[in-house]
C-alpha cells in the first residue's frame, strides 16, 4: 500500500468533531472556551459575563429544589386552527420544535420549591418555534394561576420569547388579555407573581404577563421589547440610544426593579418568596427580615451587583 492509499483510508473514516462536543465560542466576546468551564458557570461566559441562552429544562435544574419540579399538563399539544402554511406547514414547524425540545409547545408549567418555598412555575423554551405564545401556552399560564390560587402558592413566569405565535393569528393574540385577567384574580387573592425576563423576551409577551409582575427581575444583557429596533428606527426616523431595549437601559428606565446574575438567581427569587409569602399579609415587607437583611437593602444589592 503506497502512501496515497494510506492517506485515502484516513480521510474516509469519520472523524470525531470535538469542537463542537468539549469546545464553545461566546457570542459576545467570541472567546473559545472549555464547555464544562461555562456549564459549571452555569452558561455564563467566564470572559465577559455573557448569559447565553438556555433551555427550559436547565432553567428548572437552576431554579428548583432538587427533585421538586412536578410538572403539569404535559400532553397539552397545539391544533392547527387556521390551516397555516408559509415556507412550511404550522404542524411540521410544531412536530420540529417537538423534536428540538421533547415537548409539545413553547412552555413547560408545574410545581415546585425554591428554596423550601412552594411555587408555580412557568418556564417558556426559545427553542420551540421562538419561544412563541400560542393557544396551549396561554392555557398553561392560566392553568398555573389558578393551581396557585387554590394551593396559595406564590407564582413565577420565566420568560424568553419572540411574542405571539403569528400562525394561531387571533387566538395567539387572545392569550394576551386571558393571562393578564387570570393574574388580575391572582393579586385579587394577595398572591405574589414574579416574572424573570431572559434573552429576549419580545413582542406580545412582553406587552402582556411579562411586565405584570410585583417585581420584575431581568438577567443582564437580555433583550427585553415590544418591536424590534430596526422597526422602530425606521418608523420613528432617529437613531436610537446606545443599549437599546437591554435589561440595564430598562432598569435605568425604571421598566425592571432589578438585574439578577444567573448564579444568584435562585437565592434573590427565594428570599423574595419569603418577603412576599401570603402569610405576610397587609404588613410592610419593607420591615420583614430574610437572613438579617431589609428587603430595600436587598434589592439594591442586586441592582448594583
Amino acid at each position: 500500500m503506497n502512501f496515497g492509499d494510506i492517506f485515502n483510508t484516513f480521510r474516509k473514516q469519520p472523524v470525531e468533531e470535538e469542537a463542537p462536543s468539549h469546545w464553545i465560542k461566546c457570542k459576545k466576546c467570541n472567546a473559545l472556551m472549555y464547555y464544562k468551564e461555562v456549564e459549571n458557570l452555569l452558561q455564563v461566559c467566564p470572559k465577559c459575563k455573557y448569559h447565553m441562552r438556555i433551555s427550559a429544562t436547565e432553567r428548572i435544574t437552576y431554579l428548583a429544589d432538587e427533585g421538586t419540579f412536578v410538572e403539569m399538563d404535559a400532553n397539552l399539544a397545539p391544533v392547527d386552527p387556521l390551516k397555516f402554511v408559509d415556507k412550511k406547514s404550522y404542524k411540521k414547524r410544531v412536530a420540529e420544535g417537538e423534536k428540538k425540545t421533547g415537548k409539545k409547545s413553547s412552555v413547560i408549567s408545574g410545581e415546585c420549591e425554591i428554596n423550601g418555598v412552594p411555587v408555580q412555575l412557568v418556564v417558556f423554551d426559545f427553542q420551540f418555534m421562538g419561544g412563541s405564545l400560542g393557544s396551549v401556552e396561554g392555557e398553561k399560564i392560566v392553568r398555573a394561576v389558578h393551581r396557585a390560587i387554590e394551593k396559595r402558592h406564590g407564582f413565577i413566569i420565566i420568560s424568553a420569547s419572540g411574542g405571539a405565535r403569528m400562525q394561531e393569528s387571533t387566538f395567539s393574540l387572545l392569550q394576551m388579555s386571558k393571562t393578564s385577567a387570570a393574574l388580575k384574580k391572582l393579586s385579587e387573592n394577595g398572591l405574589p407573581f414574579i416574572s424573570i425576563l431572559t434573552d429576549p423576551t419580545m413582542g406580545g409577551v412582553s406587552a402582556s404577563f411579562a411586565m405584570l409582575g410585583d417585581i420584575i427581575i431581568a438577567e443582564p444583557g437580555a433583550l427585553i421589547g415590544f418591536a424590534g429596533q430596526r422597526v422602530i428606527k425606521q418608523t420613528i426616523g432617529a437613531d436610537l440610544p446606545e443599549g437599546f431595549q437591554t435589561s440595564e437601559f430598562l432598569l435605568e428606565k425604571g421598566f425592571l426593579d432589578m438585574i439578577v446574575r444567573r448564579s444568584r438567581m435562585k437565592n434573590t427569587v427565594g428570599d423574595l418568596l419569603h418577603f412576599l409569602d401570603h402569610r405576610i399579609g397587609n404588613s410592610d415587607t419593607r420591615d420583614i427580615q430574610v437572613k438579617g437583611r431589609r428587603l430595600d437593602d436587598y434589592v439594591e444589592d442586586d441592582m448594583l451587583s
